[in-house]
């Protein structure tokens, strides 16, 4: 909201008043106005909730009074575009408390320390390796990049941050990593901070190639559950950088109403390339990279549905698959299944698909739900309604259908990606809707 509103400021010289539900508004007049505007954005507050109100209510939310002044709101409106600023908004640069912190700590403690740091909330919660200088330095050996070299700068919080190599080691060290690790911790570095909203995001990390072997990851049983090192590791690894490194700190600028369990490990598995059925390339390849490469992607979504299990001939796995999609949000089309590899054996020698595009393509033209079903989203309807009401396609359509009408909402078969992990126990999949971007070479960061 703030980002567009500045937009409108700066690039079109228009006075801009930023709308937003009353649960987020002090993080609006508050962290973001202290840290991330660099400009003075004038903000009315609705009362929460706004989604899924009637439009009855919505009218009285415009005829009523701004939360935030007790004025009308569309006299506070008015008084947001016309008025001249006060001092508050005049101020420039960043607060005092804003100063950076420093590279080292007083020594303390182990008790103190481990206090400290969950007081900074730079942690999960659970117990940390204390990041000494010592096995800082000696993480940094796992790597040929600089400690000072920036990955990235992060600007979705609290300003640009700049997240380097050395502050990724020290997470590293934090979660209990090996330097042999680093590698692939600086690659899944790229995509921090993970997913952060009002809404329950969560991420998938997803490893291929020959380093699954060399590290010892777990893609065969229980490659999605606590019994691996490295999996739990480099999952682990994601969530202690993303928290410091995007400043998010629960009710101040991460305040997703219920949150995500799986943001604790961070669905991480390495895919079973080595049991995948002729002809079903890995996640990786299908990215557009060599077998040989050493890969890793990093998805986020929203929803997982797992299976029971025990696939049956008189309605089979792909059967099943199409009715779980149902109920995903298809938003951006993406879907991503985890199947066990007796699922995909079934998939391919028994019902016939050779590839994991043709599965994907099967899924695209069978997966139908309801206009309504679709439209209901709240992530599609903040993101989708606008393309809809410019013309664009399927979109302005799928508004105008009744709502019992079924609809295809996944219109690109290339975002419905298919990864094979797990031991064979048993004919089960999870189903759900993490989209990826393009995967990272980890030799990249040897």
């Amino acid at each position: 909201m703030s980002r567009h509103a500045k937009k409108i400021e700066l690039e079109c010289k228009i006075p801009t008043v930023g709308a937003s539900a009353s649960n987020i508004v002090g993080y609006a007049t508050g962290y973001d106005f202290t840290y991330n505007n660099g400009m003075p954005i004038r903000y009315v507050a609705f009362p929460f909730p706004v989604a899924g109100q009637p439009r009855s209510v919505h009218k009285q939310y415009v005829e009523g009074k701004d939360l935030l002044t007790g004025k009308p709101m569309m006299q506070a409106i008015i008084d947001g575009w016309t008025k001249p600023l006060v001092d508050k908004e005049k101020i420039k640069g960043m607060p005092p408390e804003a100063a950076v912190e420093p590279r080292l700590l007083r020594p303390d403690t182990e008790d103190n320390l481990q206090r400290l740091f969950k007081d900074k909330e730079w942690t999960d919660y659970n117990p940390i390796i204390l990041p000494t200088e010592e096995r800082v330095a000696k993480m940094l050996k796992g790597t040929s990049h600089k400690p000072d070299e920036v990955i990235k700068t992060i600007n979705i919080t609290g300003g640009a941050r700049q997240l380097t190599v050395e502050k990724v080691a020290i997470y590293a060290v934090m979660a209990g990593a090996k330097p042999e690790y680093f590698p692939l911790i600086l690659a899944v570095a790229t995509s921090a901070p993970f997913g952060n909203s009002t809404t329950s995001m969560a991420n998938m990390i997803v490893v291929n190639g020959p380093i699954r072997k060399q590290l010892g990851m777990n893609s065969g049983t229980n490659a999605m559950g606590p019994y691996n090192e490295v999996n739990s590791v480099i999952g682990r690894v994601f969530t202690l950088m993303s928290k410091p490194a995007g400043d998010l700190r629960n009710n101040v600028n991460a305040w997703e109403s219920l949150g995500n369990n799986l943001q604790y490990n961070n669905l991480c598995f390495a895919e079973n390339e080595e049991e995948l059925p002729a002809g079903w390339e890995p996640l990786s390849v299908q990215m557009g990279f060599k077998p040989t490469d050493n890969v890793v992607s990093v998805g986020t979504g929203w929803s997982y549905i797992s299976s029971l299990g025990e696939a049956q001939r008189n309605y089979p796995p792909h059967m099943l698959i199409r009715d779980y999609l149902r109920a995903l949000s298809a938003y951006g089309s993406a879907a991503t299944i985890v199947v066990d590899p007796s699922v995909a054996a079934l998939l391919k020698d028994v019902h016939g698909f050779k590839t994991k595009d043709e599965f994907s393509q099967y899924l695209a033209q069978n997966v139908e739900k309801t206009a309504a079903s679709y439209w209901g989203n709240g992530v599609i309807a903040t993101s989708n309604t606008a393309l809809a009401i410019q013309g664009l396609e399927p979109y302005a359509t799928w508004k105008k259908l009744p709502g019992e009408t079924l609809i295809k909402p996944f219109t690109n078969a290339k975002a419905i990606h298919v990864v094979v992990a797990g031991g064979k126990v048993q004919t089960t999949w999870f189903a759900t809707d993490f989209r990826f971007g393009r995967g990272v070479l980890v030799d990249n960061w040897k």
